[in-house]
């Protein structure tokens, strides 16, 4: 199985252009010519013949201080995000889909090295929070469909999300910045680059750190990170370069108890675990194991724990090789590391610690519980990019080992008071229910032409190949081994552009892709933990496939630019497991081929200048996307009546606006989001959210001046100006077949309005 990867003529010519490494970088947003076009921060992909938007770094910064850029790009068409803090950066509850598709099935890279799936249970990859400091993104770029060829995911059945790092200035300098605001937040950034230093070739670097924290909006605990980003280039030549970075992330983030519709209304929004109130967790403990009554307010043991947390250490880092060869070639080559710790972690009443009940034992009638990760993955990328007449053809493949290791391991605690610090690492298990070693080795090669037929129309066309392949060691718990791969010798992708007016052009394409399956002890072809059920899923399972055709039009002149996207995509051997209780109690499931998935769309996105100081941004989404099939057991019987329902977490109606203003050093910036009604239920029974139109605020002045002024700026930033009382995450417990009660403990608030102010120095 691993010498079949590619089939005929062309893939043997790849496999030997392979043989010099190269990476296949991602080329930047191709823009008009016209030097007169409109200047914006959001690039509508001039020149691509897919749907595809740049972010710039200025409308990432105009965010609240710490925003993950996830969030800055929900104003782009097809994007839908949540999270349950203003920031958009705490894991448990960011949730970002594109197009239908959710998180796991889209791609992340970081200047071309890949981010995995970037789930909160990370497997194979980094949230981009951990990846790298907000302050040194550059741009983000989203295409809507697969992702281009080269891009190094093997999850981006739907959208793509490619995020480019700063890079360092060849002027000596630093930035100093310093945000306060609800909460108790604070946050403070710091830069400094070197500038080029000639004596040594022109290499330039730069070193940040930053430091934040702030409390939950509601409940005990907090919320802090701490990261430092180091990168370096050396020119080489006039069009080379060699780039070395390396980022460092520890992340410390206790978690917003999940709720139902039954909850908010007996317990209302704010309801949380009982953190700081240790007594009480103790006492609903003690209540359930004794099976006497639960504590006021409690309904079920289940309302609150005491707490829970996320706690991860990240080190990513990595070198690449940029060198044109001659006139007409270029290579590209790269390598990179990435180590992840980590642990997962909440206050369980299910399982005392040791001790307790017996006479005069101090332990409690609850234990800390924690999912723990450990990855280790390294990778190489490379291309070769090369003239022949009006033909740009690039070649390249991408490798990676990632050894992954995850566990579940209980920790005592004690009645009295706790004993240990949810923000910290765990240590001294009483008990490891499992754990197991997970590697995946992964290939994945392309080939790809560009034919310019004439000053007009631009044709592209090539494929992927991919080969994935998961197994599975027992270290501790059920017996489990294993091995199960993902391969796909042909995966087509066809465009082309159309300038049809020098303003005006067309677009369109069709993209085959593939996703790998997960390994996991907790979700995956190996959640089950069960030989018997792993073998035979081995034998029968399918990795999901999508395929997508867009046609599209841009139009792009000295005030506007705007684009109108068709799309279709037929999504195929659908994965579902079917879970046999709550997810938190982590009990196994069995994973299925359960059908497809239908989506059709329009997205319209548009920019006016419409005077020099005043601007108009609008992006408008209709999307419907529909399960196919209903689900079966083995036995044929229907289980979950899906065919013809909207694909959860889902909404068919997305608006987002944004007016900006900017005159005399001042700056404005108001955002207005309109979501549609979701769902978190297949059958749509029940677990319907509401709309929801929120609005974010930014004001801002950069003084002028030689003098102290120079370089300082002051920015003060409003979420949710109208305080709008809203459900943003759905599916934080996982999705339902249906929930006509209400009781499905899988939904998580909005925060209220809140406020920060920056004051940032360059110098």
């Amino acid at each position: 199985m691993k010498n079949h990867l590619m089939l005929g003529a062309a893939s043997a010519a790849l496999l030997l252009l392979a043989a010099a490494p190269a990476l296949a970088a991602e080329p930047a947003p191709t823009e008009a010519a016209d030097t007169t076009a409109v200047d914006a921060v959001i690039v509508i992909g001039q020149g691509q013949s897919r749907q595809v938007q740049t972010l710039k770094d200025e409308a990432i910064s105009l965010e609240a201080a710490g925003t993950s850029p996830l969030k800055a790009i929900d104003k782009l068409p097809g994007v839908t995000f949540q999270s349950a803090d203003a920031f958009g950066a705490y894991e448990w509850s960011t949730r970002i889909s594109i197009r239908g598709f959710n998180q796991n099935q889209l791609g992340f890279t970081l200047d071309g090295v890949p981010l995995g799936d970037m789930s909160y249970g990370n497997h194979n990859g980094l949230h981009i929070s951990r990846a790298i400091t907000n302050e040194n993104i550059g741009r983000v770029e989203l295409a809507q469909g697969a992702g281009a060829l080269a891009t190094a995911s093997t999850s981006n059945l739907g959208g793509t999300l490619q995020f480019f790092s700063r890079d360092p200035s060849k002027d000596f300098g630093g930035q100093l910045n310093a945000t306060g605001g609800s909460e108790g937040m604070y946050r403070v950034f710091g830069r400094l680059d070197s500038g080029s230093i000639e004596q040594l070739g022109g290499l330039r670097g730069y070193a940040s750190i930053v430091s934040q924290e702030t409390e939950k909006w509601k409940g005990g605990g907090e919320q802090r990170q701490f990261q430092y980003d180091l990168k370096a280039v050396l020119p080489i030549g006039d069009n080379g370069s060699l780039t070395a970075f390396y980022n460092g992330s520890q992340r410390r983030e206790q978690d917003y108890q999940d709720l139902s519709f039954e909850m908010i209304k007996r317990l209302g929004r704010n309801w949380d675990n009982t953190q700081p109130n240790w007594n009480l967790a103790v006492a609903a403990g003690r209540a359930y194991l004794t099976g006497t009554a639960l504590p006021a307010p409690f309904k079920t043991v289940d309302d609150a724990y005491y707490s829970g947390a996320g706690v991860r250490d990240d080190e990513l880092y990595g070198l690449a090789l940029k060198l044109p060869l001659g006139e007409t070639a270029k290579l590209d080559l790269a390598a990179y590391g990435h180590a992840n710790q980590g642990q997962g972690l909440w206050y369980t009443p299910y399982v005392p610690s040791p001790g307790f009940g017996t006479v005069g034992s101090t332990a409690a009638p609850l234990s800390i519980r924690t999912t723990e990760y450990d990855i280790d993955r390294k990778g190489v990328t490379g291309g070769l990019t090369f003239e022949l007449g009006s033909h740009e053809v690039g070649v390249g493949f991408w490798g990676e080992k990632n050894t992954f290791n995850q566990a579940r391991r209980f920790y005592a605690e004690t009645a009295a008071a706790p004993s240990r610090d949810p923000l910290d690492f765990q240590e001294n298990p009483f008990f490891t229910q499992w754990q197991y070693r997970f590697v995946t080795d992964t290939l994945v090669a392309h080939i790809e032409d560009t034919w310019t037929v004439n000053d007009a129309l631009k044709v592209n066309f090539g494929f992927k190949a991919m080969e994935v392949t998961n197994t599975v060691q027992r270290i501790a718990g059920n017996p489990l081994a294993g091995e199960i791969e993902s391969q796909n010798s042909f995966l087509p992708q066809v465009g082309f552009v159309y300038k049809a007016t020098p303003d005006l052009e067309v677009f369109g394409g069709y993209t085959e892709n593939m996703a790998a399956y997960v390994s996991a002890a907790t979700s995956g072809p190996f959640a089950s933990q069960n030989q018997a059920a792993v073998d035979y899923i081995t034998k029968t399972l399918e990795p999901e496939t999508s395929k997508t055709v867009e046609l599209g039009a841009r139009y792009r002149n000295e005030r506007f630019q705007g684009v109108a996207a068709l799309y279709h995509v037929t999504f195929e051997n659908r994965l579902l497991a079917a879970s046999t209780a709550a997810p938190i109690l982590g009990l196994p499931a069995v994973l299925s081929n359960v059908g497809g998935v239908e989506t059709n769309g329009i997205e319209l996105a548009g920019e006016y200048k419409l005077t020099d100081n005043w601007s108009l941004y609008g992006a408008y989404t209709y999307n419907q996307s529909e399960y196919q099939d209903n689900v079966l057991n083995g036995s044929g019987v229907v289980v979950a009546r899906t065919a013809g329902k909207e694909v959860v977490n889902t909404p068919k109606n997305i608006f987002k606006g944004e007016v900006k203003f900017e005159l005399a050093g001042f700056y404005s910036k108001l955002g207005v989001a309109y979501t549609g009604e979701r769902y978190y239920t297949y059958e749509n029974i029940g677990g319907q959210v509401d709309s929801t139109t929120v609005a974010d605020l930014t004001l801002g002045y950069r003084f002028d001046g030689e003098t102290w002024g120079k370089g300082l700026e002051i920015q003060a930033n409003i979420t949710n100006l109208t305080d709008e009382d809203y459900i943003s995450t759905i599916g934080s417990g996982g999705f339902l077949n249906n929930d006509a009660a209400g009781t499905g403990q899988t939904v998580l608030t909005a925060p209220p309005r809140q406020f920060f102010v920056s004051i940032k120095k360059a110098f």
